[in-house]
């Protein structure tokens, strides 16, 4: 049997979730999501629950955005941004990204993984045979 939800409807956790920002805007405090769910009352993974519920999940993912979206802009205003990156990275998804084009100059290349094990059989045994 399920616990019995916190809120009820997003009417009434709309104005709770307006206070958090409002608070974290007059103490100079970063948005995050953790925050957001303590000030809440409840922590970060309930408040992901909630935004599976359909009615819900609209007002969670608005306030989630808004905590990512002040991460980005630290991105921009802040001298020493590796945290900023670091939750990026590990609440948000983001990724460095590093394409390299790798340029075929064997015959093997475009071989299955059993004809090059079928290839390296047949040298190992002609090595063997030559011995």
């Amino acid at each position: 049997m399920g616990r019995h939800k916190k809120w009820k409807t997003p009417k009434e956790l709309e104005p709770l979730i307006d206070d958090y920002f409002d608070t974290c805007d007059e103490t100079k405090r970063p948005y995050t999501v953790t925050g957001l769910a303590y000030h809440l009352g409840t922590n970060r993974q309930t408040l992901c629950n909630y935004e599976k519920d359909a009615k819900f999940k609209y007002i969670i993912e608005r306030a989630k955005l808004r905590c990512e979206m002040y991460a980005e802009e630290c991105l921009y205003t802040r001298t020493n941004v590796a945290g900023v990156i670091f939750s990026l990275k590990n609440n948000w998804k983001w990724k460095d990204k590093h394409e390299q084009e790798i340029k075929q100059s064997h015959s093997f290349d475009s071989k299955t993984d059993s004809e090059l094990d079928n290839i390296i059989d047949r040298l190992k045994k002609e090595i063997n045979d030559s011995e």
